[in-house]
């Protein structure tokens, strides 16, 4: 008889212990109080750093679409290389499936063999 009221009354407490424990508020320490962190705020690293250069308007990691040249002699296509030649591929027409590949090195702007568009090599530095 009394290893059943002792089993009850622990059950009873122990039911009482689980409700009130889910009924609980959190902890002050673990809950914020300005709600959601926006990107800003969580970001580290890498992403961290390129957030805070769009934020000044550069572009160091080439995220953003880049600017259209006519490719014309006054208006080249800019091609960034951390060296003083590269190699670029130029789809002469749209809907062309050959790539005409060339050298482009530093200095004037030089034209494609195929169909005449001027690109331009400009010296670029690494970002980090």
């Amino acid at each position: 008889m009394a290893g059943r009221l002792l089993l009850r009354t622990w059950t009873t407490t122990a039911l009482r212990l689980r409700t009130t424990a889910a009924v609980r508020p959190a902890p002050r320490a673990m809950t914020t109080v300005k709600g959601v962190p926006t990107d800003d705020e969580q970001a580290t690293g890498l992403e961290r750093r390129a957030l805070q250069a769009l934020k000044q308007g550069k572009d160091p990691y080439s995220i953003l679409k880049p600017k259209t040249y006519a490719g014309t002699k006054e208006d080249p296509h800019i091609v960034p290389s951390i060296n003083k030649k590269r190699m670029v591929g130029c789809l002469c027409e749209e809907d062309n499936t050959a790539i005409v590949w060339f050298w482009l090195h530093e200095g004037e702007a030089q034209r494609c063999p195929s169909c005449g568009s001027h690109y331009k090599l400009i010296h670029h530095d690494l970002p980090h």
